[in-house]
C-alpha cells in the first residue's frame, strides 16, 4: 500500500513550520551581503591585503606551517584542517578594504582554533561525514518510508541520520562565533585595524554569523517537522 505524502493536508501544513527558518535564512543572506558589499569599499588604513594580513595573523601565532592559497568565486573562504590551508576567495585575498580583513582574520581565527585542538571544532569536523550524509539523505529516507507503509521504520532512521546534520549545525554556532571573536582580538592587537575602523569589520563578522544561526534554525525546524509528521503518520 503507498501513501502519498505531498497529498496529504498534515504534510502540507506542516511546511508553515519552516517559514521562521525561511524568513531567518533570506535576512541572514541579504544582511551578510549588504553588510560586505557596503565594507569592501572601505580601505583600511594599513594598506595590507586579506592575503597579506592573514599571512601576518598566522605567523606571529607561530603558524608559518600553514599555507594561504587564492581561490576562485566569492565568500567562499574557509580553513581546512586536513591539510592546513587557509583559502581565500579572490576579492578578500586581493582586497584592502574592512571587509576583506575581517573575513581573512577569521578564517584564520579557524586556524588558531585547529592548532590549540578547540573541542568545538574538534568535535564538527569529526562529525562532518555524518553531517552530510543526513542532510543529503535523511529527508528522502523519511520521505521513503512515508510513502511505502512497508517501509515505516525508514522514517525513524531517515530522523536518526537527519539528526547528526542538526547537531552539526549547532555545533557550528560556537565555532564560528569563537573565530570571530579570536578575529577582532587579533586584527586589533596587531594594528591591522585602528580604533576607527574596528567596527566595520565587527558588523561583517556579525552578518555572517547570522548566516550560520540561520542554518542552525531551519534544521531544527526540518527535525521537528520530521517528529510531528513521524507521529501523525
Amino acid at each position: 500500500m503507498y501513501f502519498f505524502p505531498f497529498y496529504n493536508p498534515l504534510f502540507l501544513g506542516s511546511l508553515i513550520i519552516l517559514v521562521p527558518g525561511i524568513i531567518a535564512g533570506v535576512y541572514a543572506q541579504h544582511k551578510v551581503k549588504s553588510t560586505y558589499a557596503k565594507y569592501a569599499k572601505v580601505e583600511a588604513a594599513s594598506g595590507l591585503t586579506g592575503a597579506q594580513a592573514g599571512r601576518q595573523l598566522l605567523d606571529r601565532a607561530g603558524l608559518s606551517d600553514v599555507t594561504v592559497e587564492e581561490i576562485p568565486g566569492s565568500l567562499t573562504d574557509n580553513y581546512d584542517p586536513r591539510t592546513r590551508v587557509l583559502r581565500l576567495s579572490q576579492g578578500v585575498a586581493r582586497g584592502r578594504s574592512l571587509a576583506a580583513l575581517g573575513v581573512a582574520a577569521h578564517e584564520t581565527g579557524h586556524a588558531l582554533q585547529d592548532a590549540g585542538g578547540y573541542a568545538p571544532m574538534r568535535i564538527r569536523s569529526t562529525l562532518v561525514p555524518a553531517a552530510q550524509f543526513g542532510s543529503n539523505f535523511g529527508w528522502i529516507i523519511f520521505i521513503m518510508g512515508m510513502i511505502i507503509s512497508s517501509f515505516r521504520p525508514l522514517m525513524t532512521v531517515g530522523i536518526v541520520i537527519f539528526t547528526a546534520a542538526v547537531i552539526f549545525q549547532i555545533i557550528t554556532l560556537p565555532v564560528e562565533l569563537d573565530a570571530s571573536s579570536r578575529a577582532m582580538k587579533m586584527l586589533q592587537s596587531d594594528g591591522i585595524v585602528v580604533a576607527g575602523e574596528a567596527d566595520g569589520a565587527r558588523q561583517v563578522l556579525r552578518a555572517a554569523a547570522l548566516t550560520y544561526i540561520a542554518a542552525a534554525l531551519m534544521s531544527i525546524l526540518m527535525l521537528v517537522r520530521m517528529l510531528i509528521l513521524s507521529r501523525e503518520s
